[in-house]
C-alpha cells in the first residue's frame, strides 16, 4: 500500500494543472498523479485546436465564462514565465449571410456581457483584416490566441516532478472505495491510501465517478472531431483564426480555420458518435463504449433534437467533399486537394438523461474526493483558473 495526501487520477492538463496547485500551497504533501497512459497528455490535452479561447461564446455568470476569462490571463502569463511558445494572433468571426449577421448581434452582445474585447466589422472592414476570407460582417476578437496544450502540459508535468511530486504512468485504476478517513484505490501497479483524491478522468469521468460512489446523472459520449490540414496554400492564407457564426440549432461551434504553432493551419472539427472512447481512426470500434452509448436513453434523445445536424456531421465525415463545402462558405480558395489527413481529436461530452448536453464544467463532491466530471473547451485555456478551484474546494469541503 502506498500512502499519500493527495492523488490526482488522470495527467491531462486539468489534472496535472490541479497536481501542482495543491502542491504550490503545501509543499511538503505527498501528491501523486495516477496516469494510464505511458505519457501525460495523450488525449483531449494533446488532440485540440490549440486554441487559447478569448470567452465570447459562454453564458454569463457560467463556470466557462468565469474560468475562461481568468485562463487567458493565467495561461498567458504561464507561458511568458516558462518560455512555452503562443501567440495571441485574434480570431474573426465571420457572418457570410444575412441570417449570420443577425446571429452575429446576439454572439456580440454575450461577448459585451462577458467583459470580452470584441469589435463589430463589415464585410469590406473584414476583407481588409483578411483578403483570402469571404464575409458581409464580423466579429473581431483581439485576444484570442493559439498555443500547443500538450507543451503546456508537459511543462506542467516537469515543474511538478521537479518540486517533489511523483507521476505514475502506466498506471490505470481498477477499483476502490472511500473510507472514513479518505480513498483507497486499487490500481494495476499496486494500491494506494489517500487522505483526498481529484479525479479528472476526461473520456472515463462518469465511470470513475461511479466506481467511488458520486452521485451523478449523466454520462460521457464521445463525439470524434475529424480535422484536415492544409496544403498549397501560402504562410499567409490568413492571420487570424477564422470561426463561422455558430448556429444556436446545432450543438457544436463548426468547422473553423486554426494557424498552428509549428507552422501552417487545419480545418475542423467534425462531430460524430465515436465508436469507442479512445479510437481515434474511423473505424476504431470498443463494444463496450459503443454499448454505453447506443443502451444510453439520453443519447437517442440527443439525436433526435439534432437530427438533422446529425446526419450533416455524419455526411461530412464520410464525404470529404461535403466537408470542404463548410470551408469554402468562408474561405472559397482552398480546394478538394488541399485537405491533407491530421490527427483526430475526441470530445468527452456529458450528456443528461433528457437529452441535454450539459453546456457548463460540472463538478461532482463525495466527502474526500472531487471528479471533474464534464471539461469541454475551453477547459485547456481555463485549466489553471479551474485547477484553483478544485483545491480551494477540495481543502475547504468538510462534509459528504
Amino acid at each position: 500500500m502506498t500512502t499519500a495526501d493527495f492523488i490526482i487520477v488522470g495527467g491531462g492538463i486539468v489534472g496535472l494543472a490541479t497536481a501542482r496547485d495543491l502542491q504550490t500551497r503545501h509543499p511538503k504533501a505527498k501528491i501523486i498523479v495516477l496516469e494510464k497512459e505511458p505519457a501525460p497528455a495523450r488525449h483531449q490535452s494533446g488532440r485540440n485546436s490549440g486554441v487559447i479561447h478569448a470567452g465570447v461564446y459562454y453564458a454569463p455568470g457560467s463556470h466557462k465564462a468565469k474560468f475562461c476569462a481568468k485562463g487567458v490571463a493565467a495561461t498567458r502569463a504561464f507561458c511568458a514565465e516558462h518560455d512555452v511558445p503562443m501567440e495571441t494572433c485574434g480570431k474573426l468571426i465571420v457572418a457570410t449571410d444575412e441570417a449570420e449577421l443577425i446571429r452575429m448581434a446576439a454572439l456580440e452582445t454575450r461577448a459585451r456581457a462577458n467583459g470580452i474585447p470584441i469589435e463589430r466589422l463589415s464585410g469590406e472592414d473584414a476583407r481588409k483584416l483578411e483578403p483570402n476570407i469571404s464575409a458581409v460582417g464580423a466579429l473581431l476578437s483581439p485576444s484570442t490566441g493559439i498555443v500547443d496544450y500538450g507543451v503546456v502540459a508537459l511543462k506542467l508535468a516537469d515543474l511538478f516532478t521537479k518540486a517533489g511530486g511523483e507521476i505514475l504512468c502506466d498506471c490505470r485504476v481498477t477499483g476502490g472505495f472511500e473510507t472514513e478517513h479518505g480513498l483507497e484505490l486499487h490500481t494495476t501497479q499496486g494500491m494506494f491510501s489517500t487522505a483526498k483524491a481529484v479525479f479528472c478522468g476526461g473520456l472515463q469521468a462518469d465511470r470513475l465517478a461511479k466506481l467511488f460512489g458520486a452521485a451523478i446523472e449523466f454520462r460521457i459520449i464521445p463525439f470524434r472531431g475529424d480535422y484536415f490540414a492544409i496544403k498549397n496554400q501560402p504562410a499567409d492564407l490568413v492571420k487570424r483564426l477564422i470561426y463561422p457564426i455558430p448556429d444556436p440549432e446545432r450543438p457544436f461551434l463548426g468547422v473553423h480555420l486554426t494557424r498552428k504553432m509549428n507552422g501552417g493551419f487545419t480545418v475542423g472539427p467534425s462531430a460524430v458518435l465515436a465508436m469507442a472512447r479512445e479510437g481515434y481512426g474511423k473505424t476504431d470500434i470498443s463494444l463496450k463504449d459503443l454499448a454505453s452509448s447506443l443502451s444510453y436513453p439520453g443519447f437517442w434523445k440527443l439525436v433526435a433534437a439534432n437530427a438533422s445536424s446529425a446526419v450533416d456531421e455524419l455526411a461530412s465525415a464520410i464525404v470529404k467533399r461535403r466537408y470542404l463545402t463548410k470551408v469554402q462558405k468562408y474561405c472559397a480558395r482552398i480546394k478538394l486537394e488541399d485537405l491533407a489527413p491530421y490527427k483526430s481529436g475526441i470530445r468527452a461530452q456529458a450528456v443528461s438523461p433528457d437529452g441535454k448536453l450539459i453546456d457548463d464544467f460540472l463538478f461532482v463532491q463525495t466527502r474526500h474526493s472531487l471528479h471533474v466530471c464534464n471539461a469541454p473547451s475551453p477547459a485547456a485555456t481555463s485549466a489553471l483558473p479551474i485547477a484553483a478551484h478544485i483545491a480551494e474546494t477540495l481543502l475547504g469541503h468538510n462534509g459528504p
